[in-house]
C-alpha cells in the first residue's frame, strides 16, 4: 500500500515539476506523432544529454528495503561521452568507500578495494547493491540500442505525454529487453519509464521529476541530465531506490581519469 501510494503521489506530482513548461500548457492534447516522428524525439532525447567532453557529478543514492533499515551512499560519477567512458566511485558509507565501476570498451568492471580485485560485470548489475543500474548514470543511447514503436498520447496524472515502447535490437547488450516511455510533450525529458526482462516480466518502473540544463563548452551547446531519479523494484515489492545527482560538472577531466589505477588509487 505505501508503494501504490507514493507511485501516486508522483502522478498527481506531474504538472507541478518545475524543469517542465507550465501546466496549462501540458494539459493540452497532443496530436499523435507519425513514427518518423517518435523515432525523432528519441534521437533528440539521446542528443540532449550527450555532451561531447567530459561530466562529473556528486550523487546521493538513498535505498530502502522492504523490513530493512534505509541505507545513503555517496559516490561521484565521471564521464567521457566521446569515448563511452564511465566510472562511479563510491565515497560512503565506510563499508563502500573506495568501491568502484569502470565502463570502459563496453565492457563494466567492479573494483573491490578489500580484496584489491576487479570482476566484470553485466548490464543489470545492481550499482552498489541498490535499484540503479549502469544507464542510470550513463549517457542515453536509446535511439542506437532500441526499435521504437510509438503508442499515441497518454496522460500522466494531469499532464500529457507521448508513449512509446522500444524493443532491444538484436546484439545489443543492456539490462531491460524492452523500455515503455512516457516523454513530456512540453519538454521532451522522460517523465516515466517501465523496463520489463526478456519473458515479458516488469522489473522497474523508474519516475525522473527533475531535470537541469547546462551549458557545455565543448559541446557548445546545452546538455540535460536527470537531477532526480526514483525507481520502484517491480519484484520485490517496497524496495525503491532514490538517487540525487547534484553539483554537475561539464569542464574536462584528467586525461587518465578512466583507468583501472586510477581508481585503485583512491582507495590507498
Amino acid at each position: 500500500m505505501k508503494y501504490f501510494l507514493t507511485a501516486c503521489l508522483f502522478l498527481t506530482a506531474l504538472p507541478a515539476w518545475a524543469d517542465d513548461a507550465p501546466a496549462a500548457a501540458a494539459d493540452v492534447q497532443p496530436a499523435p506523432l507519425t513514427e518518423p516522428e517518435a523515432l525523432k524525439w528519441i534521437q533528440q532525447l539521446d542528443d540532449r544529454q550527450r555532451n561531447s567532453g567530459d561530466y562529473k557529478t556528486v550523487v546521493y543514492i538513498e535505498r530502502k528495503e522492504r523490513n530493512k533499515n534505509d541505507v545513503v551512499f555517496d559516490a561521484l560519477v565521471f564521464r567521457r561521452d566521446a569515448d563511452d567512458k564511465l566510472m562511479i566511485l563510491f565515497e560512503a558509507p565506510k563499508s563502500e568507500k573506495g568501491k568502484g565501476y569502470l565502463r570502459v570498451d563496453k565492457n563494466l568492471w567492479m573494483y573491490d578495494p578489500t580484496t584489491g580485485k576487479w570482476e566484470r560485470r553485466t548490464e543489470r548489475e545492481k550499482i552498489g547493491g541498490t535499484d540503479s543500474r549502469r544507464a542510470d548514470f550513463d549517457e542515453s543511447r536509446l535511439a542506437e540500442e532500441y526499435s521504437i514503436k510509438y503508442e499515441g498520447p497518454e496522460k500522466l496524472g494531469a499532464m500529457w505525454t507521448h508513449k512509446m515502447t522500444l524493443t532491444l535490437k538484436k546484439g545489443v547488450d543492456a539490462a531491460y529487453a524492452k523500455l515503455v516511455l512516457w516523454l513530456s510533450t512540453t519538454s521532451g525529458n522522460t517523465l516515466k519509464k517501465q523496463e520489463f526482462a526478456d519473458s515479458g516480466k516488469l522489473m522497474r518502473t523508474t519516475y525522473t521529476p527533475k531535470w537541469a540544463k547546462k551549458f557545455s563548452p565543448s559541446k557548445k551547446g546545452d546538455v540535460w541530465t536527470p537531477k532526480e531519479i526514483r525507481i520502484f523494484d517491480e519484484v520485490e515489492k517496497g524496495n525503491s531506490t532514490t538517487i540525487l545527482l547534484k553539483e554537475q560538472d561539464l569542464n574536462a577531466l584528467p586525461a587518465n581519469l578512466f583507468t583501472k589505477a586510477w581508481l585503485e588509487s583512491q582507495s590507498r
